[in-house]
């Protein structure tokens, strides 16, 4: 297993700023809002009141019960508290499936470019992963049509990411009930990563919540704490699912890390039930850097770039501005930390060489100072 590609940039970018470097770092996949005050004071309260020791493995019964509630709230899902897990992040909720699911011999279906944990889970596992290309041209959308055909005796589960870190590529609903559809036919699983779900700026969010009731033992929603509440270090995820599935994870996870921390869960559940106006703020923001940024983005040479429908990165083609020393994503990422002091991310490590991942999950001062550095440098 290697280590992850953006956590690997994140370390550089860390060296150069403490050795005085001013970066403008655009590589890490995390919101510059501070988390939100209810979340921290309810937080701080269980701290105040001693809620520091272990809890039931799957989380306490009064989280689970509230994620059971908003998912029926906003997608009409019949889950119950039961079904649900809270998780160390959305990433323990992936890995602790992929343990459960999947076996060697089996395959995913992955839509590419994809995350970059998305593999190493699927191949630690012992499964195959079965990439199907989504193409800048349309934004990367996620088709139905091009899933499936890659779906044979061997799948085991079909994973989506949507909105799509890196590419910010969604799926409409429709495509999204062809795919589940299928898979309850051939009794696969459809495990959905919607840890963006909040981030989807053209249309509504297609989510298998809204499935749930009509396919009950096919789709598994996998949502975090992380982005949408800016709760990254919190590291709170969780899973809702089919009964069995749900009972597998939190076998894992009683051998995994126990449970998830005591007090993060009292702040999440205040995010949860309080935090909902500062989310719309934050939003209302992200939206409008994203309608800053895409245009300055194909200002420069070498550059062509889609506006993304969901989550907070672009996801460029640059490779019309690679040179002899700059030639791939890797050598070109390198060059803009080295010349230019802005941090990206190479889209290599998420299975596309001709592009390079942009965070605007920072402030607008950043993303204009980082283009004019980027210019100087291409010049």
């Amino acid at each position: 297993m290697g280590e992850s590609a953006t956590l690997r940039v994140a370390r550089r970018a860390a060296e150069l700023k403490a050795q005085g470097v001013a970066l403008a770092d655009l590589g890490a996949g995390e919101p510059d809002f501070r988390s939100p005050g209810v979340a921290v004071e309810a937080a701080r309260q269980a701290l105040a009141d001693g809620f520091t020791r272990y809890t039931a493995s799957s989380g306490i019964p009064a989280l689970r019960q509230a994620l059971a509630a908003w998912a029926h709230e906003r997608y009409g899902a019949p889950w119950s508290a039961g079904q649900a897990v809270v998780t160390v992040g959305a990433k323990a909720a992936l890995f602790q499936l992929a343990l459960a699911l999947f076996e060697t011999g089996q395959e995913v279906v992955l839509h590419s470019p994809s995350w970059v944990s998305f593999d190493e889970q699927i191949r630690f596992a012992g499964a195959r992963v079965v990439p199907v290309a989504t193409h800048g041209a349309d934004g990367f959308r996620l088709h139905a049509a091009p899933i499936l055909d890659a779906v044979t005796e061997r799948t085991r589960a079909i994973l989506l990411n949507s909105p799509c870190n890196p590419t910010g590529g969604v799926i409409a609903a429709e495509d999204l009930r062809a795919i589940v559809s299928h898979a309850a036919e051939r009794g696969l699983i459809v495990i959905s990563d919607e840890t963006y779900e909040r981030f989807s700026y053209d249309q509504p969010h297609a989510s298998v919540g809204a499935l749930a009731a009509e396919f009950p033992e096919t789709v598994v929603l996998v949502g975090s704490f992380s982005k949408t509440y800016a709760m990254t270090g919190w590291r709170i995820g969780y899973l809702l699912g089919p009964a069995a599935v749900v009972q597998a994870v939190e076998n894992i996870q009683s051998h995994a890390t126990s449970n998830p921390t005591s007090f993060a869960m009292v702040g999440a559940l205040a995010a949860l039930q309080g935090a909902q106006p500062a989310v719309e703020e934050m939003i209302a923001e992200y939206r409008a850097r994203r309608e800053m940024l895409i245009p300055r983005l194909n200002q420069l040479p070498g550059f062509c770039c889609q506006p993304p429908q969901g989550a907070f990165y672009a996801f460029p083609d640059v490779s019309a501005a690679y040179r002899p020393g700059r030639q791939g994503s890797v050598e070109f990422t390198e060059f803009l930390l080295e010349v230019a002091r802005v941090a990206v991310v190479p889209g290599a490590a998420f299975g596309s060489d001709d592009h390079i991942r942009i965070s605007f999950a920072c402030s607008r001062a950043t993303l204009l100072e980082a283009l004019e550095r980027i210019a100087a440098a291409l010049a």
